[in-house]
This record gives C-alpha cells, structure tokens and sequence, in this order.
C-alpha cells in the first residue's frame, strides 16, 4: 500500500488462508478490486497476506464454496486500538479526569499578594479586590482582566497613585504607590491679594492685610485688593495678606442642540456564549441559545489555559451579545430651551470654583436654523476672586 496512514487510519488485517488453490483465489481478490498485500508462502498450503478492515465481508463472501480455511491473524489501525481502549475505559476516563482537575485547579486563584501598601490601605485594596470576585479559589476564567482590575482599582481608591497588577501562574500580585500628600504650607511669604479677573465687589473677608477697595467697586484683573503692607508712614512691614473677596463676574456659554436625533442604547438584555479556542478554531461548548435581538453588539474575551506552570495553546472565550435598540429623541422649542440651559450650566460650572454661585442668567441670543437650536447665555457669578500675589521689594519703599 502507497498511502500507509489511510490504511492505518481505516484499519487492515493479517490472514491466513490455507487449502488447495491458494494462487488462484488471490488473483479471484485482486480482479474483483480488493486490496492484498505483503502476501507471504508458509508452506506449501498456506499463504498470510493482509487487506481493509472494509474489504473482509467481501472476503469471506469469495471463500464460500471453495476448499480453503480462512484465520484471522490479527487487526492493526484505530479502529482497534479504539477497541482496545473502550475495554479500558475505566482507565482512560480516570486519565483525562485527572488531567481536567489539574487544568481546572492550574487557572484559579490560590494567592494574593500586595506590596507596598500601608495597612489601612491593603485593608482597602482587599475590600475593593472582593468585589472584583478575585478571592482564593475562585476560577480566572470569570475574572476581568489585567489592564481593568487596575483600571478599577486606580479609579475606586483615592489614597493610591499607582496601583501595579501582574498574575504569576495561580497568584495576583499588586505593588501599590500610595499618594504622598505635601504638607500645606503653614507660612506663606509676604504677600498682595489681587484680582483674578474683571469683577464688581460684592463682599470681603479679611483675615489679615488691608482692604484698599470698597464694597460694589469695579475692579480689572491684577488689581490689589488687599495689601499686604501695613503699618504707618514712618513705619512699614509686610505679611502675608490673608482673606477672600467675593466679586459678581461674567461668563458667556454657546450651546446647539437638535430639535430631532437619533441614537442607540442599551436595553440591559443581553446573553452569554462560552468557546473554547485553539488556534482559529472555537469550539462551542455552553450557552448554546440565539438570544432574539434586532440589533445587539458581541464582545470577547479570552483567557489563556495554564497546566501547572505552562501556557496551553487553548484559550477559554467568553462572548457577551448585549442588545441595543435605535430611539428617537424630538424636542419642542420649550423643552429645547430647557435642555439648552441645562447643557450650559453644566458646562460653567466644569470652569468655576466649587465655591462660586450663580446668580442670575440672560438669553443674548437664540434662534433655531436647520433644525438646530442655538443659543448664546449671559451668566452672573459670585465667586472669589483673590489671588495672592508676593510682595515686590519696591512695594515697601
């Protein structure tokens, strides 16, 4: 046979044939098309020859009638060492539950350790980790993966910097930065309060220096409110000018919003597909349901297998099918309006001190054009305005 891996593939047999016209019934087998070979004399009335697995209903179909007794030696190919395994089920079963078990304990979480953290602070950390689910033994596969635990953990505790995440074999290991708060300064050098920007002076609360403007006085950026030179003609001292002066500003905010849009959400139904991959091939093995939406949106993940301290070529896939639906959102001109001056107080207060109040706010222009609304708003704000500025040498001459 040329092609000896079909042959071991389908299975063949050794044969023995003995009786009289042994020559003629080998040719009788070639001629009706089956497939004989390494034929071998033992004797003068026996020959031992192999064929398919296949061909041998066909073999004992040729042998009736005819003086000739037909053995069969033995079996090669898979299908019989399937055979031979199957008596050996018991075995092999156990085998590939051990390998499993192995598999399954080698992508857990058998330890977690965190480097660099105060107490308080690894008292935290554990807490936020608990949430994530990353706890001894429980399974990596459920887990998110290394760039968002940081992610989470960078964002959800404000004491930390930096928060490292690197996963050895079956153990997290996190080196943390904390944040070093700088001491305030207890002692500010001599010092002006001067004017942030253009403002009318609405109040004042001087702790320390001299008040040189009066309540409900125009003032321009840079001008000194409180000096921080005090004393008389024949004597004068600096400090450190310390206090807050509220002065009524202005800001102007340009904001567009369409009557009508469109645009996709989230309905919260969404279903889950497990794979296992090896290579380009995944293999579907849980969450085998077509989830009915009309539009939805698929994500992947994938987790590398380990056996013990190694890398398999198998990845364990997780795909997330969330569906997602098209809404139309119409405004009339009021609620446009109402919208607009939402969107715009929200965006002045990202420009103003915490501190700051809004007191009072005008429409400078408004029109709609192509289905847009455009409006320009005119904003009064009470905020502090004082900054402190050092004291120049020339100031106390």
């Amino acid at each position: 046979m040329k092609n000896h891996w079909v042959t071991f593939l389908q299975g063949s047999v050794a044969v023995k044939i003995e009786g009289k016209g042994i020559e003629r019934f080998i040719n009788q087998l070639t001629r009706a098309g089956l497939a004989v070979w390494n034929v071998r004399r033992q004797g003068t009335m026996a020959v031992t020859f192999e064929l398919r697995l296949s061909d041998i209903h066909q073999l004992r179909k040729a042998v009736r009638g005819q003086d000739l007794h037909v053995r069969f030696l033995r079996g090669r190919g898979v299908p019989f060492l399937w055979k031979r395994t199957l008596k050996n089920a018991g075995f092999l079963f156990g085998f590939f539950l051990f390998l499993a078990v192995i598999t399954v304990l080698s992508n857990m979480v058998w330890g977690v350790e965190i480097k660099g953290a105060t107490p308080k602070t690894e008292h935290e950390i554990r807490k936020q980790l608990d949430k994530l689910g990353i706890q001894t033994g429980h399974s990596q596969f459920f887990l998110d993966d290394i760039e968002t635990i940081q992610r989470k953990l960078t964002n959800n505790l404000p004491d930390v910097t930096w928060v490292g995440v690197e996963l050895r074999g079956t153990t997290y290991h996190f080196t943390v930065v904390e944040k070093n708060m700088p001491e305030p300064v207890k002692h500010p050098g001599p010092q002006h309060l001067v004017a942030s920007q253009k403002a009318v002076v609405e109040n004042m609360f001087v702790e320390k220096g001299k008040p040189v403007v009066k309540i409900n006085q125009y003032v321009k950026k840079g001008q000194l409110l409180v000096s921080g030179v005090i004393g008389n003609d024949k004597e004068k001292y600096p400090v450190a000018a310390k206090g807050k002066v509220y002065g009524k500003t202005w800001y102007k905010t340009a904001v567009e919003l369409p009557l009508s849009s469109r645009f996709q959400v989230y309905t919260g139904n969404a279903a889950q597909k497990y794979y296992i991959g090896i290579g380009s091939m995944k293999l579907h093995v849980w969450g085998f349901r077509n989830p009915r939406f009309k539009q939805y949106r698929t994500s992947e993940e994938a987790e590398k297998v380990k056996f013990l301290k190694w890398t398999l070529p198998i990845r364990f896939i997780r795909e997330t099918v969330r569906e997602k639906e098209e809404r139309d959102r119409n405004y009339t001109k009021k609620e446009a309006e109402a919208e607009a001056k939402k969107l715009a107080r929200q965006d002045l207060h990202k420009k103003l001190p915490k501190e700051a109040t809004v007191t009072d706010e005008y429409v400078l222009q408004e029109h709609v054009r192509n289905g847009t609304l455009k409006m320009m708003i005119y904003y009064e704000v009470v905020e502090n305005i004082a900054i402190a500025k050092p004291i120049a040498q020339g100031d106390l001459e």
